[in-house]
């Protein structure tokens, strides 16, 4: 006979594996289709606006239809991995109207590209963007259509973080200070380097740089640690999750837990270098990580809140990964596959006013597909 303590335990033992497999059975909504190739979104005005790669934004509105190209963009070279990117919507918003886009900038003479960031007022109508300025672009130009990066978190103090990829064919500069390839740079809002950033005053370093030695970051979010996590590529394997401190090195490209493509080590092959920081965690096969974000509503039931989700292009699911916060530095528990049977690339995952997830997925006719809880 059991005890009526181990009986408690049992029940809620169960209930436990009862309400995990129901909150893996979350219900996709699609809210709109027939976006070319979504990559980022923001809550604005009680829709959401939406980058399409080949250049153009649009507001999706509550009903889920999508609006007209939004007049006003930069002029945005689109191909290969670049094209119009992120966005993100001011803190304040509500009261400036002021959105931040990152895009792949041309070289006026046509002989390169790189990441920039600029900012705008959206109309009071949405119709356009008012008042168009470029804060920041990527130096050095270079002739490439891979690895861009760019993704913006605003962190509660008022600064934009950017995340800049190596551009594939420069991997070496994620390791030199004179260049913006391969970091993460902390900036003001007018695009100048921010207060406190660890290379200012440093000779031959770029004052702007956060962390170096990323590969290519296409996932980024705040963290409930009150912290920047960063998920970026790996080259075959060795995907990983950082929480870029200042003036630490990722390693990239002298330490991975990936190798090149078709086989064979990068560099001397090493996964630790002393000086060189290791990832929180990392995915070999490669998921090929895009959007991230922590989920701080309960929509869910409380056992999902605080997790981590991460969108994959590859493999075509939404990772949810369990974290113990508990010590020193967050651990990965292990890890959930949301939507296995989607069959489309999950380019960005956002937590949505009303406190439920939302994908944008990376296809000629994308989505933007809200997550119901099990019902």
């Amino acid at each position: 006979m059991w005890s009526s303590r181990q009986c408690c335990v049992a029940i809620g033992f169960l209930w436990a594996l009862a309400w995990g497999a129901a909150a893996q059975q979350v219900r996709p909504e699609v809210v709109a289709t027939g976006l070319q190739n979504p990559w980022g979104m923001a809550f604005v005005d009680g829709g959401v606006l939406v980058t399409e790669r080949p250049g153009r934004l649009r507001w999706v509105s509550p009903a889920g239809t999508v609006g007209e190209p939004i007049a006003g963009l930069p002029t945005i070279e689109a191909g290969g991995q670049g094209g119009l990117l992120d966005i993100a919507a001011d803190s304040a918003f509500a009261s400036n109207r002021r959105i931040y886009l990152c895009y792949a900038e041309p070289a006026s003479d046509g002989s390169g590209n790189s990441t920039a960031l600029g900012s705008a007022r959206l109309s009071d109508d949405g119709r356009r963007l008012e008042q168009w300025t470029v804060l920041f672009s990527q130096r050095p130009k270079v002739a490439s259509r891979l690895h861009f990066g760019c993704r913006i978190v605003e962190s509660p103090d008022g600064h934009l973080f950017l995340a800049l990829g190596d551009r594939f064919h420069r991997m070496a500069d994620a390791q030199t200070l004179d260049n913006h390839h391969g970091k993460v740079l902390r900036l003001r809002k007018d695009g100048s380097a921010a207060p406190g950033n660890p290379l200012i005053g440093r000779a031959g370093a770029l004052p702007e740089i956060w962390s170096w030695g990323h590969r290519n970051p296409q996932g980024a979010t705040w963290g409930p640690d009150n912290r920047l996590w960063v998920g970026e590529h790996g080259p075959q394997g060795g995907d990983e999750i950082n929480r870029p401190e200042a003036g630490k090195n990722y390693g990239w490209p002298v330490i991975t837990y990936g190798e090149n493509y078709g086989g064979g080590k990068i560099g001397e092959g090493l996964t630790q270098r002393a000086g060189m920081e290791q990832p929180l965690h990392q995915w070999t096969p490669s998921i090929a990580p895009a959007g991230m974000a922590f989920l701080r509503s309960s929509r869910y039931g409380s056992a999902w809140q605080g997790q981590l989700f991460v969108a994959s292009l590859k493999f075509r699911y939404l990772a949810r990964l369990e974290l113990d916060q508990g010590g020193a530095a967050p651990k990965v528990l292990r890890e959930h596959r949301l939507l296995p049977d989607l069959g489309q690339r999950v380019r960005d995952v956002r937590e949505g006013p009303d406190g439920l997830l939302y994908l944008l997925t990376d296809e000629r006719n994308g989505q933007l597909i809200r997550l119901l809880p099990p019902g």
